[in-house]
């Protein structure tokens, strides 16, 4: 579900996050500088789970939504007071006690992590040399952003010659991030939102262009926005993790703000976007399992929004336009996967229904093959494309209106995620695309609708791995599906069953494991190690089926493939149990925890960032603000007995018992507002003393007793951070 917010974004910068500072009112254009190099940019990211990427513009974030509000409810005020008061102390004491503790023991890494951070800092700048900002063209003006401004140049000028048009610094949000940028379809105003590191909230800054930029204004808790007009911008606020209102603001002649639409259920998140020719504003109410859509059209932006379709529970559907026909893409009817839907009835209430019954004014244009995942989806003048993910391997779908035709190409089996560059003019003729691996830095890829043809781009030469082999495996679970590895490792490698292995896992909400490019991970190869990917149940590898299959009362069916994924792995000759360690982040911390508490012996090791380890306390506080929509995801365990005791059989922090653990290392975030710090805290705390508990009671010669270390960073928010900050992690 996530992974189709992506549609169609048109111009959106993904960066990381700004902080709150003063707002002045005016800016001076600069001209004639010569641009700086790209310090963090992403177009579109995806789920990855805790990427150096932000999550796509206009979509739910895929990690844990919960507050870090703690404390029990009771009736009494003077026990309620002592209640908080005790919590407060005991988050006090044992985040003083885990400081101590790592002030104790970083120090015996020093000269690793030093060795580390120089290698790393190499291949870095080995990599990105060539990793240009993106460019969005309106006419004859080229928009670009490096180093927190915005760049203004004419197409056939030298960016060298560009003007600055807005600068994070000279605004005084130094160490704020350019997060999405929309420019109104006359380029007199650009929205541009910016976030921090340290919140989830961001700030949308409208300036007036022109010969001096100015300030027209600032929105504060801003999530979406986009044009519906020269001077009508419609966007989202966000507060508490949520997103339910939708505002239209104006700024020419009555300006003025007002509410335009307003979610009431808890369970959905809204969101807003343009359809790729800008004829309507959609206005998107999503849940984990239901959509609904709001239509504005913007040649009448101050008209009232016309609903497509009532929400019906468990169908998913996302809007797109072309030549006065929309294409509906919905999960409903059978297979419950994605199929694309053309109707001549946009203006009137469309029934989904009428799909099935065969009314002549719906066409079935594509639907998707048996364990496929759609991964992303554009629309072009006579042309749309769909980028595939099947049985671990890339796809190009290349659909034609014109012809009626379907072209499918295979994209390089190296490739395991592509980044979708922007396309403002939905009349263009190529689209630009970006592939990865986590051991290949991204390469540019061109698909010429005029020629049919795949183009490879080499702009700037980026460095070929050659050393490193790609493995794809299929483990047999416990219920006999077939569960798909991604291994990697080097060629020059000997003797792989002494070489150290690191095993990823996610498993949830239907998301993808992230296995784009990271200078850790070819760091690790050139040193020997082998990676593996597994794309267990719960996540989206194989489409939503997949996903339905490993969450609510199946989420153990992803613990059982990831048992048996370490397993195959080990029975190959890849590496052995005493060689093997296991990273996870935010909600594959379930999974990973549960593996650590049910099957201790098959990893030494284990590397969390921001786990989620504490299912079953979190979802019974309904004062939690996402606790309600994390339901169709883990279950309502206050109103199930059965969810509750289902729950209770994996959830990590519940079933720690005294045994031999492996060593744990875990990263957590203070302004965590996702993954409560407490939790974490907790967790480690518990799993410590289990540990400690069972050296005691088995002191042998030569026993063995686990590093369970916490490092608690003061900066970042779940999971994101810019370079600098992950390099230091």
């Amino acid at each position: 579900c996530a992974g189709l917010r992506y549609l169609l974004q048109g111009l959106s910068f993904s960066a990381k996050y700004y902080s709150k500072h003063n707002h002045p009112q005016t800016m001076c254009a600069y001209s004639k500088i010569k641009p700086k190099k790209c310090h963090v940019l992403d177009l579109k990211s995806s789920e990855s789970t805790c990427a150096h990427r932000t999550v796509p513009p206009g979509s739910i974030l895929p990690w844990r939504f919960f507050s870090c509000k703690e404390g029990a409810k009771v009736p009494s005020k003077r026990k309620q007071n002592t209640s908080i008061v005790t919590t407060d102390l005991l988050h006090k004491n044992l985040l003083k006690s885990e400081q101590e503790n790592w002030n104790d023991i970083s120090p015996i890494y020093k000269a690793m992590t030093k060795r580390i951070k120089e290698k790393l800092e190499e291949l870095h700048n080995m990599y990105t040399f060539n990793s240009g900002s993106p460019r969005m063209r309106f006419g004859e003006n080229v928009y670009f952003e490096e180093n927190g401004c915005i760049f203004l140049s004419k197409a056939d000028d030298d960016e060298g010659n560009a003007d600055i048009v807005f600068s994070t610094e000279d605004l005084g949000f130094s160490d704020a991030f350019i997060q999405r940028i929309r420019i109104s379809p006359d380029q007199r105003y650009m929205a541009i939102s910016l976030k921090s590191e340290n919140s989830e909230e961001a700030t949308c800054i409208i300036m007036k262009l022109g010969h001096i930029p100015v300030v027209e204004k600032v929105i504060p808790s801003v999530f979406s926005f986009e044009w519906a007009a020269n001077d009508v911008l419609y966007y989202t606020s966000l507060k508490n993790l949520k997103c339910q209102n939708v505002f239209m603001t104006t700024f020419t002649y009555q300006k003025h703000t007002k509410l335009v639409y307003t979610e009431q259920d808890a369970r959905f998140f809204v969101d807003i976007y343009c359809t790729k020719d800008r004829r309507f504003l959609t206005i998107n109410s999503n849940s984990k399992t239901t959509s609904e859509v709001w239509l504005v059209d913007c040649r009448h932006p101050f008209a009232s929004p016309v609903l497509v379709q009532a929400r019906t529970p468990g169908v998913i559907y996302h809007i797109e336009h072309r030549n006065d026909q929309l294409y509906i893409l919905t999960t409903h009817g059978e297979p419950a996967e994605y199929k694309a839907i053309l109707t001549d009835n946009y203006i009137h209430r469309i029934n989904l229904d009428t799909y099935c019954s065969g009314k002549e004014n719906w066409q079935l244009v594509y639907a998707l093959e048996n364990k496929t995942k759609l991964v992303d989806f554009e629309m072009f003048g006579d042309d749309c494309i769909m980028f595939l993910k099947n049985t671990g391997c890339l796809y190009l779908n290349v659909i034609s209106f014109v012809s009626h035709s379907v072209q499918s190409i295979k994209l390089p089996t190296w490739a395991c995620e592509f980044e979708l560059e922007s396309h403002p003019e939905h009349t263009t003729s190529t689209c630009y695309f970006q592939l990865s691996s986590p051991v290949h830095p991204p390469k540019r890829f061109a698909y010429s609708f005029k020629e049919n043809n795949l183009i490879e781009q080499a702009v700037q030469e980026v460095p070929i791995i050659t050393n490193c082999h790609t493995t794809r495996l299929l483990a047999k679970s416990k219920d006999e599906t077939l569960v798909p590895i991604t291994v990697f490792h080097n060629k020059n490698s000997k003797e792989l069953h002494r070489r150290p292995l690191l095993v990823h896992v996610y498993g949830a909400y239907g998301i993808d494991l992230n296995m784009s490019f990271k200078e850790e991970k070819l760091m690790l190869i050139e040193e020997g190690w082998i990676l593996a990917y597994c794309h267990v149940r719960g996540g989206g590898e194989q489409g939503l089926s997949w996903h339905r299959d490993g969450c609510q009362h199946n989420k153990l069916k992803g613990l059982h493939d990831l048992r048996v994924c370490i397993a195959l792995l080990h029975e190959l000759g890849f590496s052995q149990p005493k060689h093997t360690a296991l990273a996870a982040a935010s909600a594959g911390g379930v999974l990973a925890g549960a593996l650590c508490n049910t099957d201790p012996g098959l990893i030494r090791a284990m590397v969390l960032q921001a786990p989620f380890v504490d299912v079953l306390n979190t979802m019974m506080k309904t004062h939690l603000p996402l606790t309600t929509e994390e339901q169709e995801e883990w279950g309502n365990p206050l109103e199930d007995e059965k969810c509750m005791n289902y729950i209770k059989s994996y959830c990590p922090y519940q079933n720690i018992k005294t045994q031999c653990y492996p060593s744990v290392f875990i990263t957590a975030y203070e302004n965590d507002e996702r993954v409560p710090l407490t939790g974490v805290l907790q967790y480690v705390h518990k799993l410590r003393k289990a540990a400690l508990d069972h050296a005691r009671r088995t002191s042998k010669k030569g026993n063995w007793i686990p590093n369970i270390i916490l490092d608690v960073q003061a900066n970042g928010s779940h999971c994101d951070a810019s370079w600098e900050h992950s390099l230091n992690e």
